[in-house]
């Protein structure tokens, strides 16, 4: 199902609509806005593959919007592809800490820690509890990961450049993946906990960067790549892997 845009009365058409498409045989919202300032149509999966996002040239016919989706169908099935059995876990599936699979493994105690271990060659989670409660149970395992590794970095990094450091907290954010306020209130999404090492210092780099450079100029990366030499790496890692921790279904 295509988007349409209905005028609004006095004739103007709404700057953006919410519609649904279906994609081999899924159905995804999908947003599409209006830009005065885009001179083509972009489409864009959002995090995790639950959505796309569809931006237009201001005034554009719905016949041409429909005409370009239609054509992206092909592209949408490859790209959302790469979601599918991944976005669902437990027992004998695989999750990834600090950039290592780990075999998930339900220990069938009602009760006890959840635990990574490495047998052999093996790196295994050990998960006890109730079955339904599995993914909540990793979840917390992995906020518990990324508090204890975000807290070490930004405290060695904050101390590097001399500025404190008021908070710091951990929120499931699609959007980004961190985020830094100029009272020195640092926020980081969990699910870096299953990034590896250097793209999870990266991003406490990044954050912390911020409490000196309030933006994105050459400054900031400067000291950004001062702070975490694998600044680069890390950043195209995210650029290329990001969306698939996001769509990780913790339930």
């Amino acid at each position: 199902m295509f988007a349409s845009f209905k005028r609004r009365r006095g004739g103007q058409t709404p700057a953006q609509v919410t519609r649904e498409i279906a994609v081999a045989g899924k159905v995804l919202p999908l947003t599409i806005r209006q830009n005065a300032r885009a001179t083509r149509m972009t489409l864009r999966i959002e995090p995790g593959g639950r959505a796309l996002k569809l931006t237009v040239p201001e005034g554009l016919p719905e016949r041409e919007v429909s005409a370009f989706l239609t054509r992206q169908q092909g592209w949408l099935m490859t790209r959302l592809a790469r979601f599918s059995g991944e976005s669902e876990i437990g027992h004998g599936g695989i999750i990834f800490i600090r950039g290592v699979g780990h075999r998930i493994e339900r220990t069938g105690r009602i009760r006890g820690l959840t635990e990574a271990v490495t047998l052999g060659d093996e790196a295994i989670l050990r998960v006890g509890g109730a079955e339904e409660h599995l993914r909540r149970r990793i979840a917390d395992f992995l906020k518990k990961e990324a508090r204890l590794e975000l807290e070490r970095l930004v405290a060695v990094y904050s101390g590097r450049i001399g500025r404190p450091v008021r908070s710091l907290s951990l929120k499931d954010t699609r959007s980004r993946w961190g985020s830094c306020s100029a009272e020195g209130d640092l926020s980081f999404s969990w699910r870096i906990a299953m990034a590896p090492p250097k793209v999870i210092a990266y991003l406490a780099a990044h954050e912390v960067a911020h409490l000196q450079e309030m933006n994105h100029g050459p400054d900031f990366w400067a000291l950004c790549e001062k702070l975490c030499p694998d600044t680069r790496d890390a950043r195209h890692w995210l650029k290329r892997n990001g969306t698939m921790l996001h769509a990780i279904d913790f339930g």
